[in-house]
């Protein structure tokens, strides 16, 4: 569910000032567990929940691979359900998103775009946003053939021909998954070598499915209701030239959205949040979970996991200082 913020009337600098003990922000897989767990522990959680309830999993079309549901569910369902649970035990879902954040000291200042809170405890579950190539039909294809995530979405090309664009290790990662179902992989790189590590390198070669394209980018996706081909350039060359396919898999790196948080949590050099085993960040009372502080797995049972596990800490965490 996306909030228009042509509806918002009342300025942030105006807004109400709102405590409370624990505010998430984020309503992904991690998010939402996040706030589950802290509901049944009687504190009241807030959730803003960005500009896209449910983030990225809310665009995907099928998910198989979550614990519970043999014949798998569907992203905004699996996203409904999430936040019923989490509604029945009392957390609060609140359609914002938090633009300023003061992490100097607690409680911590976070304004939105209708209100303004301070909370006693603060979990990001914010995500990271897969890059796009940003090239006519990617938009209006995505979910009908053009992928972010080929463990989410593989079994749909079955017996079908893909392209995967990318070098480094996510997209021959993503692209040898991808070998179980589709007949035959098409890497598309920029380069004439790849930069994934060597062991991902020879693996691939040595697949008689997963074939290479060098020295190409992507300059259009093309098909109507779904994808047929991709429009190539070669960079050395200039030629252009279409090849067929049934389906496009990005994967040229995810941004973790952690912009409010510069200068005021410790990040990687990728921008992604550093936690400890427990998921608090480097400030005392701030939680991480999720994508924002995950490059690695990047699954909804993982985002969920972490969720939980941050909100279990931060309850500790509140009955900690309360005792004091």
């Amino acid at each position: 569910m996306e909030l228009n913020l042509t509806d918002l009337s009342t300025s942030s600098n105006h807004a109400e000032e709102r405590q409370v003990k624990v505010l998430i922000l984020g309503s992904g897989p991690a998010g939402l567990s996040a706030a589950l767990y802290t509901a049944r522990a009687d504190l009241d959680p807030v959730v803003l929940t960005g500009m896209e309830l449910g983030g990225q999993v809310s665009l995907t079309h099928l998910v198989e691979n979550y614990p519970g549901f043999p014949d798998g569910v569907g992203g905004p369902e699996m996203v409904e359900l999430f936040q019923k649970q989490a509604e029945r035990f009392g957390a609060t879902l609140v359609f914002d998103s938090a633009v300023e954040v003061d992490l100097s000291k607690r409680p911590f200042r976070v304004k939105g775009y209708n209100s303004n809170y301070l909370a006693g405890s603060l979990i990001i579950t914010t995500g990271a946003t897969p890059r796009h190539l940003d090239v006519p039909g990617e938009t209006e294809l995505t979910g009908r053939g053009v992928s972010y995530c080929a463990t989410c979405d593989g079994w749909f090309f079955k017996d079908k021909d893909v392209v995967v664009v990318g070098g480094g290790d996510s997209a021959l990662e993503e692209g040898l998954f991808l070998t179980r179902y589709a007949s035959s992989i098409t890497v598309i790189h920029r380069r004439d070598e790849l930069r994934a590590g060597q062991i991902l390198q020879d693996r691939a070669f040595a697949n008689s499915k997963v074939h290479f394209i060098w020295d190409s980018f992507v300059t259009e996706i093309i098909g109507s209701e779904a994808v047929d081909s991709v429009r190539l350039k070669n960079l050395k060359t200039g030629e252009e030239t279409v090849h067929n396919t049934d389906g496009v898999f990005i994967f040229v790196g995810h941004t973790p959205n952690t912009q409010l948080f510069a200068d005021q949590l410790e990040m990687d050099e990728r921008g992604y949040l550093i936690i400890d085993k427990y998921m608090r960040a480097s400030v005392t009372g701030v939680y991480a979970a999720g994508e924002v502080a995950d490059p690695h797995f990047r699954q909804v049972i993982t985002s969920a996991g972490m969720g939980a596990a941050a909100a279990i800490d931060a309850g500790r965490f509140l009955d900690s200082i309360s005792s004091e």
